[in-house]
């Protein structure tokens, strides 16, 4: 896989999978990001529990959004439970979104999406 962003950067780095994934493939992959907007940690979740064996394009995007879901859920209860970090949610909520929509559209491009600042909880 080779890397066509730097990774550390703030919006996360992007890698070329080593075969170009099926559209059904991207979709489930799409669906992996898209939908912790709506529904948290269970899309990517039932998707990753479903899919782990027969492709490696949606697991890998399945468990990073995974990863990255649990990882805000932490940061949102320690900011949670301090009464400066209860102002700094919103922003913190606005930064997520910006990132699951460049996850999104990473996978709609066929690229491996790895988010920034995120614990790698599920390998």
């Amino acid at each position: 896989m080779t890397s066509s962003n730097p990774s550390g950067s703030f919006t996360g780095s992007e890698q070329t999978p080593l075969y170009t994934p099926t559209s059904d493939e991207r979709t489930l992959a799409i669906l992996c990001h898209v939908l912790t907007i709506f529904f948290w940690i269970f899309p990517p979740l039932i998707i990753y529990l479903i899919k782990k064996n027969e492709s490696t394009f949606v697991t890998d995007h399945a468990k990073e959004s995974l990863n990255f879901q649990i990882t805000f859920s932490i940061v949102a209860i320690v900011l949670f439970i301090t009464i400066i970090g209860i102002l700094l949610l919103w922003i913190v909520g606005i930064v997520v979104l910006v990132l699951v929509i460049i996850a999104t559209i990473k996978a709609s491009e066929s690229k491996l999406y790895r988010y920034p600042f995120t614990l790698r909880l599920i390998k």
